[in-house]
Formats: structure tokens, sequence, C-alpha cells
């Protein structure tokens, strides 16, 4: 058995096996990305779509996925290459790049607006040491990276590789325990506590999806705003409030109505300089 360290699970692996994740595997009695490399998307994107509203706004940036996830949200919009039996018999196919092509290929995008690379699509933090290594050779070519994650990770693997992001949109999916550990397997105070890092060392924009019956009442945004403008500079971190369409596994509920995604955004602008709504 090897043990991963990356975030609250702790995957005890056995040899020639892979964690919860699908991305981290034991080789030779030591926990290793297996994703290292591992492209299952890249597109050039505008800044807006991760969402980032105010980082570099009209810009475009080169976007890259891999394969992995250490939550299991029923609802995931990019379940082919998240935690699905399909993302695992796809990640099979998946090509490879190195980190210095892929900054390669960010520098040769900046006639068409690009201003660097947000790692995104999947769960980036399964494949922490890949976003490390490519991030700093973006930055050694003065570009800049962007980060876009559920934020359930430990600190040491934020702080390794912390210097390189440039910005961050990091999911705040409720604020509740129970949902965390009931509707999406993850762990709440993991992901605060990331976020609290995080407003330290770079620019942070929040998103909450508001599912139906799971985390959209008045008195969960109030909470949840609250606790967003307590943090530093917290009253002007941008939060995106997103509205949930049925898909995957959760079929069984009509899509968030807009006027009540109008209203939670309402509750959170009473304490909360920059509130946008999306899907709607």
């Amino acid at each position: 058995m090897a043990r991963c360290d990356v975030c609250f699970h702790h995957c005890d692996i056995p040899e020639g096996r892979r964690g919860f994740c699908g991305a981290r595997a034991n080789i030779g009695g030591e926990v290793v990305p297996e994703n290292y490399g591992r492209i299952t998307a890249l597109a050039l994107d505008p800044i807006e779509k991760k969402p980032l509203r105010r980082f570099h706004p009209g810009s475009m940036v080169l976007s890259v996925g891999s394969y992995g996830c250490n939550l299991r949200c029923p609802f995931c919009q990019n379940h082919e290459i998240s935690w699905s039996a399909e993302a695992m018999a796809y990640a099979q196919k998946a090509k490879t790049l190195t980190p210095e092509a892929l900054a390669e290929a960010a520098v040769r995008l900046k006639p068409r607006g690009n201003m660097g690379l947000a790692f995104t699509y999947n769960e980036p933090l399964v494949g922490w040491e890949f976003v490390r290594d490519t991030a700093q050779l973006v930055h050694e070519a003065g570009l800049l990276n962007v980060l876009v994650t559920n934020g359930t990770a430990e600190l040491k693997v934020l702080d390794s590789f912390a210097r390189h992001i440039d910005a961050m949109n990091i999911d705040l999916k409720g604020f509740t325990e129970g949902y965390y550990t009931r509707v999406l397997g993850g762990s709440l105070s993991m992901v605060k506590t990331f976020i609290e890092r995080s407003v330290r060392v770079c620019h942070v924009e929040l998103t909450t999806l508001i599912v139906p019956g799971e985390n959209d009442s008045e008195e969960e945004m109030r909470a949840l705003s609250r606790w967003v403008a307590g943090l530093r500079d917290g009253k002007r971190i941008p939060l995106h409030i997103s509205r949930f369409f049925p898909r995957f596994h959760m079929l069984d509920r009509t899509a968030t109505e807009v006027r009540q995604i109008y209203r939670l955004a309402d509750v959170a602008r009473e304490v909360l300089e920059y509130v946008y709504t999306g899907n709607c």
C-alpha cells in the first residue's frame, strides 16, 4: 500500500492500482500522477468562460484539461473526462504533451489575444505536479496562469505551485458539510481552508452552482456570502451564482428557476460588491 496525501480521502492504494480520483496510482510503492501530461481537452477560450470577470477581461486563455476528479458531483458537466467509467476508458486514449510543449503553444497563441494557460475542465489538482511544472514555464515565457478547481486539496499541495498561479476560480459548491458529504463526496472544511489561503496568494473568484432542493435557500446563501465577506478583502471577491440544468446522474429535478438565481444574487449583494449570475 501507498498513501496519497493530496486531499482528505488519503487513499491507501495497492500496488498497480489507482486511488479514488482515478488519476493517481501506486507505482513501485510510490503514489504518482498517472495523468501527468495526458491531455483530454485543449481550447482557446474567453477568460470570462472560466468564469473570471475581473481578471484581464476581454482576453483569451489557452485552456487545458486532463482526466480524474476527487469529487463525485452527480451533475458533472465534464463527466466524460472526470470520474465516470467513460472518463477512465477515454483516459487510455488521451494524448501526451510535455510542459514545454504546452508553454510553447501558449506563446504561439499570443497574436490571437492569449494571455496564458488555464488548467481546467477536469480537477487539475489531482495532477498538481503537471500544473506546477507547466505553470513555471508559462511564467518564464512572460504569460499568466489560471487555475479552475474544486479546492479539495491539502495546503501543502497549494503551496507547491501557488507562486506560479495568477488567478483562480474556486468552486464553493454550497455551504453545509452535509451537502458536501452526502451529494458531492467532498469536504466543505477543506475547501474553506483552501480558499482562505488562496485569497492571500492570487486573484480569486468563486462559483456556486444552485441545485434545486439542495443549496438554494436564502439562508444558506446569506451564510455563504457573509463568510466570503469575512475573508481578506472579502467584500471585493467576485461570486458567480450559476443556474443548474439536469445532466449526468442528476436528472430527477428541473433547472433552477431564473428568478431564484436573481434573488440569491441580491442576497449575496447585501455584503459582496461583485456578484454575477450565470447560465441564465
